[in-house]
């Protein structure tokens, strides 16, 4: 039995505990007069039923799921001939998948030879043991389960708080696991960083002014020492993300202000949603219209007036990265605005304010906090932004706030440095951490800024 048809089978056996406990509770409370006289609604004691049949099955498929590759590995590694004990981990994990493909047909016996018969025996043993008995003990796990529950069901068994506790457990678990996989992204990234740092020094890659990560084969080789100085990343990824905003805040603030405060009911209903597609285009066909369409028209422009323009620029990735963003900034400020309570325009108006008055003085402060979010994210959706900037404005590592000249940003650098088949070993593997965890300082640092900036506006307007 595959993976999905496992899942559609414990859907099945959840709807049927579910249902099955709601019945059951049904029929124990009709003698009694009806349900009134239960300790609890019938879909707690469903409930009850489907977490006693679900929750286990789940943990032994989680179990079993986690650790079954490394049994089946340490078991088949250990009928190995005595001479590949001196393998390298390296050697031992391609020698380990031949055998695998040995035992799953892909490959013939006569690539490993019979020294190697005994262990491709027990994986292809270990398999077929697994493939056979682990739906079998997790689908009569989930039955013995639900019947369990069934039989408890009672009248008088108040099932509400012991489900209600189930529930706040699972929640607080799910929190938990999201949590820790953002500790686990930040201290991967900080580890590899360090190992980074280990060989390149901090300084000079904080504070340096060139980026060429080339690490030569030999030590004659030019560009034997690849420099590492991230400030001609830093830079270009500012000025794209500053032109970008350029574009998006003011346009998107404004559309949300005239949705918000003076468009009719009609233009409303027809504009924003034609507005937030914008958001639904993928970012790679952006980047196909910021390099055939704005680009080209850019560069003609500049060539008008005597200006030296780059078939790759800042400028041309920029605008097209704000009228991506352009939707996320007017959403988000056109609900914020919208959230905000008639009482105090009428307020306004009462005092003699013009609605223009009321915008700028009363609506406006009153949902800076939530503008202020929307521009945060914005801001953050530009600097990570990266099929754009490829095909925009180029991969050249430049020092230039020349809009018109080409640049690259951080997210460029990362994906360039990881393409292909990499040993995370160098410094020019390593780098791409250190360039991660640059991005998180500064995104944080962009979160403290808008809290403080939250904070403050919104003690005035208390």
């Amino acid at each position: 039995m595959n993976a999905s048809t496992l899942v559609l089978v414990l859907i099945a056996i959840t709807v049927a505990s579910y249902y099955g406990g709601v019945m059951r509770s049904q029929a124990l409370a009709r003698p009694l007069g009806g349900i009134k006289h239960l300790s609890a609604l019938p879909s707690y004691y469903g409930f009850m039923a489907v977490t006693w049949a679900v929750i286990p099955a789940l943990i032994l498929l989680l179990v079993w799921t986690i650790y079954e590759a490394s049994v089946i590995s340490n078991m088949v590694i250990a009928l190995l001939p005595s001479e590949t004990a001196s393998l390298s981990e390296g050697e031992l994990g391609l020698l380990y998948s031949r055998i695998a493909n040995v035992a799953s047909g892909i490959m013939q016996w006569d690539t490993l030879g019979e020294a190697y018969r005994p262990a491709v025996e027990r994986m292809i043993e270990l398999q077929t043991f697994t493939a056979r008995y682990k739906p079998i003990l997790v689908i009569s796990l989930a039955v013995v389960g639900a019947l369990i529950a069934l039989k408890m069901v009672s009248a008088q068994w108040n099932v509400r708080y012991p489900v209600e506790r189930i529930f706040n457990i699972l929640l607080f678990l799910c929190s938990g696991i999201a949590v820790l996989i953002t500790v686990g992204i930040v201290f991967s990234v900080v580890f590899e960083s360090l190992r980074f740092f280990g060989e390149i020094s901090f300084f000079d890659f904080v504070f340096g002014t060139q980026w060429s990560p080339q690490i030569a084969i030999r030590a004659d080789q030019v560009g034997a020492s690849g420099a590492f100085g991230v400030i001609p990343l830093l830079v270009g990824t500012m000025l794209i993300s500053i032109i970008a905003m350029f574009v998006a805040v003011p346009v998107g603030l404004m559309s949300a202000i005239y949705l918000s405060e003076y468009a009719s009911v009609q233009v409303r209903n027809i504009v924003k949603p034609l507005l937030e597609i914008l958001a639904g285009i993928p970012t790679i066909v952006y980047g196909f219209f910021a390099a055939i369409t704005v680009a080209p028209a850019i560069r003609a422009a500049g060539e008008g007036v005597g200006l030296e323009v780059a078939s790759e620029s800042a400028l041309a990735a920029g605008l097209v990265m704000g009228v991506m963003i352009i939707p996320f900034v007017s959403s988000l400020s056109d609900d914020v605005i919208n959230a905000v309570p008639n009482s105090l325009r009428d307020g306004s108006y009462g005092l003699g304010a013009t609605q223009s008055e009321t915008i700028r003085k009363v609506i406006i402060p009153a949902a800076l906090p939530g503008i202020v979010g929307g521009v945060l994210l914005a801001v953050s959706r530009a600097i990570g932004e990266t099929m754009i900037v490829v095909m925009a404005a180029g991969s050249m590592a430049n020092l230039t706030v020349n809009p018109l000249e080409a640049v690259t940003t951080v997210t460029v650098q990362i994906v360039t440095l990881l393409v292909g088949d990499q040993e995370f070993d160098n410094a020019k593997t390593l780098a791409a951490f250190a360039l991660g965890l640059m991005l998180f300082v500064i995104t944080l640092g962009l979160n403290f800024i808008a809290l403080y900036v939250v904070k403050k506006y919104r003690e005035q307007y208390d």
